[in-house]
């Protein structure tokens, strides 16, 4: 039996687990119905704590160079300019990206299976997953692809296969949740206009909204807006120049070209169960929610990269199954308070009714400013959308201890002269950090279980950032912290490992 895994769907979250699985000595097989990648720009938002993971694989500058950061979001109401909010004034001490990386997902893609082509493995197109069987050691698969019917034992199966994923559905799961009531419409766009900066506006009139979006060339955006209720029956024929344009005439747009118009309703969903014995789900196949925040492949791609070294871990025999029920316990936790977050902003956006309306254009664009220039909560506004915030807190992976930061806490960035704390993430394994100093007894520790041991200086900026002089920071494959010890005793890291039936030292 081949230590495999069979991944079905190779969007970005499909492509991202096949890459770090691939890197990892996993075998993948990935394939796509589709005949090729997407064409058109799709998602398009790549949140900080995403180029993080990128990293690992030597991604994020790649794709950083490629895309459109966009250094800050305006305000605007009724034709004006309100505020301005900057991330990178608030972000910049958390983390190497503190903006938001636009990026259309047709390149994005390309740029994924570039790499993972480099690493030998080639995206199976036209081909699709018509039914599976789960048995204790293996997936049963039968796949028709151009060559016809073929039966395929794979380890693990994974559904990257979308929000309407047939694998979800072939396993009976519910997928509890809603669909809105407003339909919105998505279209890329050629502009010209005193907006056109290169950087992302939000325009709000009584009854009209519009998100801007700058990519790409000078001129080029995505335009998010909703279509009003008395247009939704005419959707099948209804193109770019049948909608509302109001908010978008508030920014003084004139629209040359429009490259690719949609509309589509939201959906707000998480499925019971992220496991069913040998199958995961991975992505939109889990969760969806509202775009509000520019989170949804962020957070499928989360789901990647956290599911690909627990994977890696067992199919090496370095850890027992269970290590693979906190997929579920970590990924759904974070799942279901991003679809309340976003549910919230989502009907406060779209609320109709004169108080909403008075709320989106006299309200939001005067208070949010202020309360973005306020640090902490500017610094707790960019955490939250950049899901820098995202811990494991609660799950059994995680240590508990006193202190400002946890074990299931993402590490904090520190930045030295020459390098940072970061770069020795590029690893994909277990690994132990001190700032400060490492006493002899855990330096021989780490040298016989095989775990690389990275000791950083310690100054000021390590105590801003809640870390502790001299302590044990145990860190999964997957950059979070396992647990703190500030007495540094290597008693501490063997019980983690042994009440987790967890094998550090035959990690490779």
């Amino acid at each position: 039996m081949k230590n495999n895994v069979l991944i079905v769907g190779a969007g970005p979250t499909g492509l991202v687990l096949a890459l770090w699985l691939t890197k990892q000595g996993i075998p993948v097989r990935i394939i796509d119905k589709t005949a090729a990648p997407v064409v058109n720009s799709r998602a398009l938002g790549i949140q900080a704590h995403t180029l993080e993971l990128y990293q690992q694989m030597d991604l994020a500058e790649e794709i950083i160079q490629a895309g459109h950061a966009n250094l800050q979001l305006n305000l605007w109401a009724n034709g004006k300019k309100r505020g301005i909010l900057k991330l990178v004034e608030q972000g910049q001490k958390l983390t190497p990206y503190p903006f938001l990386l636009i990026y259309p997902q047709d390149q994005h893609e390309r740029i994924l299976i570039r790499h993972l082509e480099k690493l030998g493995v080639i995206v199976e197109r036209s081909t699709e997953l018509i039914s599976f069987s789960d048995y204790p050691d293996h997936i049963s698969a039968q796949i028709i692809g151009p060559q016809g019917k073929e039966n395929y034992h794979a380890h693990f199966l994974a559904a990257c296969d979308g929000g309407k994923s047939p694998i979800r559905h072939q396993l009976g799961l519910n997928f509890p949740g809603g669909t809105y009531s407003q339909v919105f419409y998505v279209a890329d766009v050629v502009v010209k206009g005193a907006a056109v900066d290169g950087g992302a506006h939000i325009s709000f009139d009584q009854h009209d909204f519009v998100l801007l979006l700058s990519y790409g060339e000078l001129g080029q955006a995505r335009l998010i807006g909703i279509i009003r209720e008395d247009q939704v029956e005419s959707l099948q024929n209804i193109s770019f120049n049948d909608i509302h344009h109001t908010a978008i005439q508030d920014l003084g747009l004139s629209i040359e070209k429009v490259n690719w118009f949609s509309t589509y309703r939201v959906h707000h969903r998480i499925v019971s169960d992220y496991r069913i014995g040998r199958v995961f789900l991975v992505g939109d196949a889990a969760h969806l929610h509202s775009p509000a925040g520019a989170q949804g492949m962020n957070t499928g791609i989360g789901d990647a990269i956290n599911l690909a070294w627990k994977l890696a871990a067992v199919i090496k025999n370095q850890a027992s199954e269970q290590l693979l029920d906190s997929y579920q316990i970590e990924r759904r936790a974070f799942a279901e308070k991003l679809v309340k977050s976003t549910d919230r902003i989502f009907s406060l956006v779209t609320a109709e009714g004169y108080f909403f309306s008075q709320f989106r254009t006299k309200i939001i664009p005067y208070i949010l400013p202020k309360i973005y220039n306020n640090h902490h909560l500017s610094q707790f506004i960019f955490r939250l959308i950049s899901q820098l915030s995202i811990h494991y807190r609660h799950s059994p992976l995680s240590q508990k201890n006193l202190g400002k930061l946890q074990g299931g806490d993402r590490l904090p960035w520190i930045e030295y002269e020459q390098s940072n704390n970061l770069e020795s993430l590029k690893k994909m394994l277990w690994q132990v950090h001190v700032y400060g100093t490492a006493p002899p007894q855990l330096q021989v520790w780490c040298k016989m279980n095989n775990v690389p041991l990275n000791v950083f200086a310690w100054d000021i900026s390590c105590e801003q950032a809640g870390l502790l002089e001299n302590a044990i920071y145990l860190l999964r494959p997957d950059t979070y912290i396992a647990l703190i010890d500030p007495q540094a005793e290597t008693r501490t890291l063997d019980e983690y490992f042994q009440n987790r039936q967890i094998n550090c030292s035959a990690q490779i």
